[in-house]
């Protein structure tokens, strides 16, 4: 359903109140704007704002979602851009409040075992300033250049999920600016929370539709000492999703399990200019372990690969120093840039399923790609079953690749719905995934969702038209 709220049009009165609160430096309309704000990563969902403000405290942001929700103008915040749903993209216009330039670090409490930041800081910042305090932040997206106010939004879960967890298990309080412009702080520096409803996990996740995050309070961990990686080719990609269950369940746990195909791997070499540590076999699982000692990790990954070697790996390739790490981890990272280069426009499909499903998902986008004649290529998290399949349009015509797009869709989500899966595993709703979200979840969860939502916004001024709507 789409939105149906009637909003104001901006005119030359709000723009002079805007001016007073940003000053012109960090106001921008018109042409002033650049394209990039209108689309996120993929580009597929494309609105101008009618406004740019560039924000750098929380009270420019609470005086301009007063005056929003005063007037009944739209109001859109924005990271980096490096979302995949369009749920940064302003479908109605209005005001876009650039959260970038609130990008300091505000305190390391190391007694504590935590960082407060504001959600302008990248999350490539957040891992090596925590590392040179011998600490570490766990949650590990692919997109380095993500801000943590997008991840929080998101809840991001990324290559560490399986032994670590997901960005909602490590945020411990949030400061956000509600709606109607009134700033609230949930959760804090506390370990153990039972006091109410817990609203910081409610807007963790909520893809900027319920307040927007000014700051937030993040879970520290002790930094590992040591770490290495498995890189285990196998001769297809069934014998090594099956193998993922068996390790999962064996007491040698990773600290993430990928898995990945040869013509993904050859997409990275010719993308990155560098040749990957081997690219012979068909498909190749990639596992980390991490510990305070080599020792320790030396008797879990000798466990694994013990396990992989009796399940047809073809062999056990070991990455024990920074070099080889870097030259596997590089490409992996590289794999939605790769892909994305070799075609004229793309889409995803970011499903999770039970582990033990993972091949039977993957094997049935091998039907759908012989069946509709379009390519298909994926790769995801095989420890816990977030799968990232990419659906190419290459030389399609605008019509021929709207209607295969929509079937193929229809199709894995209505898969992945029989196989006890979810729609989204952390890229999130936004504006594209709404239908398959609806389909997922029935009539009782979808009003209960837009109950929470007039709760938080009743003029449903903020991201207007996303996810539940």
């Amino acid at each position: 359903m789409e939105c149906c709220t009637k909003y104001k049009k901006m005119d030359g009165k709000d723009i002079e109140f805007l001016l007073s609160v940003v000053g012109k430096e960090r106001l921008f309309t018109g042409e002033e704007i650049n394209e990039d704000f209108s689309h996120d990563e993929l580009g597929g969902i494309k609105k101008m704002p009618d406004v740019l403000i560039e924000v750098i405290n929380t009270e420019e942001v609470s005086k301009i979602m007063k005056y929003a929700y005063d007037n009944n103008i739209p109001v859109v915040a924005r990271g980096s851009g490096t979302g995949l749903v369009g749920a940064s993209v302003p479908i109605h216009g209005g005001i876009m409040i650039n959260l970038s330039t609130m990008n300091k670090i505000l305190e390391i409490d190391e007694e504590n075992l935590t960082l407060t930041v504001e959600p302008g800081v990248l999350l490539m910042e957040i891992s090596k300033f925590v590392e040179e305090h011998d600490l570490f932040y766990p949650p590990d997206p692919g997109e380095k250049s993500a801000t943590i106010g997008g991840n929080i939004n998101t809840n991001a879960g990324g290559m560490r999920a399986v032994k670590y967890g997901v960005t909602r298990d490590y945020v411990r309080g949030l400061e956000v600016v509600l709606p109607n412009g009134k700033v609230m702080e949930v959760g804090g520096k506390v370990v153990k929370n039972s006091s109410g409803y817990s609203i910081k996990d409610l807007i963790c996740g909520s893809e900027g539709t319920l307040a927007i995050i000014t700051k937030a309070i993040l879970k520290l961990l002790p930094l590992p000492k040591k770490s290495i990686s498995l890189l285990i080719p196998f001769e297809d990609l069934d014998k090594a999703i099956e193998t993922v269950p068996k390790i999962v369940k064996s007491k040698s746990i990773p600290t993430s399990i990928e898995f990945m195909e040869r013509d993904v791997i050859l997409a990275s070499e010719e993308f990155l200019g560098k040749k990957f540590p081997d690219n012979s076999a068909d498909a190749y699982l990639l596992l980390t372990f991490d510990g305070n000692s080599k020792e320790e990790i030396e008797k879990d990954y000798e466990n694994v690969a013990k396990i992989c070697l009796e399940n047809s790996a073809i062999d056990v390739l070991i990455a024990d120093t920074d070099e080889r790490k870097e030259s596997i981890w590089s490409a992996r990272g590289a794999f939605l840039e790769a892909i994305k280069a070799s075609t004229s426009e793309m889409d995803e499909c970011d499903v999770c399923v039970p582990r033990n499903k993972v091949a039977e998902f993957i094997k049935y986008t091998y039907q759908l790609q012989k069946e509709f004649n379009i390519r298909i290529k994926n790769f995801g998290h095989a420890g816990d079953g977030n799968l990232h399949i990419y659906i190419l349009k290459d030389e399609l015509s605008e019509d021929e690749w709207s209607h295969k797009l929509q079937a193929v869709f229809k199709c894995m989500y209505d898969r992945a719905r029989e196989l006890d899966g979810k729609v989204s595993g952390e890229h999130g709703i936004g504006y594209a995934k709404k239908e398959y979200l609806f389909e997922s979840i029935g009539e009782e969860q979808k009003e209960l969702m837009k109950n929470i939502k007039l709760a938080f916004d009743t003029k449903n001024i903020l991201n207007p038209g996303k996810v539940c709507e």
